[in-house]
């Protein structure tokens, strides 16, 4: 009797198996939901776009790009984090939304590391420093040496509190030793209009809306925050070598699904992304923005968050930015 009850025990559970086994080996038999953080137009929203349409092609469903705005992308990472980790739903996340946020937020609905499977890394880009066409700063040394003349007198924008536009910018300004006033704007479109009007003396802003007036002769980029400079701006100096190594951030890009996400699932997002990176025409288009396509493992993923909290959450802690 106890043996007839093994044996059929084994077989429910075998055949409950079947069905999971099942799906994941004809996945994706659907669409696929990306979740961007971010309203459209922005960089991460047109790198998503990008590669969604790359990979769609390569996994025969497609990618469907949905822009979850709100809470600095903590809403959008909020939905990924609660949904079934089937693949189906995917995160577009960025620098912000789990390097910074996990440091920024007294208390986030979700935990950044624990709640979400690590998928791939798919590109990084710069953030370009501007100021107005019509201003007499031509450098990053003449910015300097005109917030020093006039300590409390000038303001920088962001495209809100604790963003990574707004974290570059205090490392700048700790790094030169100058008292600027921070004004929050809710996005970068407001914030490079401001920087044209003359509203504010300069700004870190992301590349897609600041390349577009720097090459209409309407903003004046002073330097790129990444390490090397871009091929769409080579003339435009790093800002180490404007000599402000202190403030150089990289803006990291990656797509992350729920946890439990199945390896088998996991694995296959991998590629279909990482064979994305090789499209000539995702080349073009993120060049044109200043970005690197990227194909790193799983593994290079969550390494690179981890790193990123430890340098931001630093830099949080310093300037005292928080939010409830």
């Amino acid at each position: 009797m106890l043996r007839r009850r093994f044996l059929l025990s084994c077989l429910l559970a075998a055949s409950a198996a079947v069905p999971a086994a099942h799906a994941q080996s004809d996945y994706p038999a659907r669409p696929i939901r990306m979740v961007v953080g971010f309203p459209p137009g922005g960089i991460s929203d047109v790198l998503a776009r990008t590669v969604a349409a790359e990979a769609s092609g390569i996994l025969g469903q497609n990618i469907v790009v949905e822009n979850r705005p709100g809470a600095g992308t903590t809403i959008a990472a909020d939905l990924v984090a609660r949904s079934a980790p089937d693949g189906y739903t995917l995160l577009f996340q960025d620098t912000t939304t789990h390097a910074i946020n996990a440091s920024l937020y007294k208390k986030l609905p979700f935990d950044s590391v624990r709640d979400f499977t690590p998928i791939s890394l798919v590109s990084s880009s710069p953030l370009m420093l501007v100021v107005s066409a019509s201003s007499p700063v031509h450098s990053v040394s003449d910015l300097i040496a005109r917030l020093k003349a006039a300590p409390g007198k000038y303001s920088y924008g962001s495209s809100g509190n604790g963003t990574i536009i707004h974290l570059a910018s205090e490392m700048m300004d700790r790094a030169a030793n100058v008292n600027v006033i921070h004004v929050p704007y809710k996005g970068s479109a407001p914030l490079v209009q401001a920087t044209l009007t003359g509203e504010i003396e300069f700004a870190f802003s992301s590349m897609p809306p600041a390349i577009a007036q720097v090459q209409a002769g309407k903003l004046r980029a002073l330097a790129v925050s990444t390490p090397k400079r871009i091929a769409v701006a080579p003339d435009v100096p790093t800002i180490a070598e404007a000599g402000v190594p202190a403030a150089e951030v990289t803006l990291y890009n990656g797509i992350l699904g729920p946890k439990g996400l199945p390896p088998a699932i996991q694995q296959k997002l991998n590629d279909a992304f990482s064979k994305a990176m090789q499209s000539e025409k995702l080349k073009a288009t993120y060049q044109s923005l200043g970005a690197i396509p990227m194909a790193v493992t799983p593994e290079q993923v969550a390494a690179q968050i981890k790193d990123d909290m430890v340098r931001y959450a630093q830099v949080v802690k310093e300037i005292g930015a928080q939010v409830d």
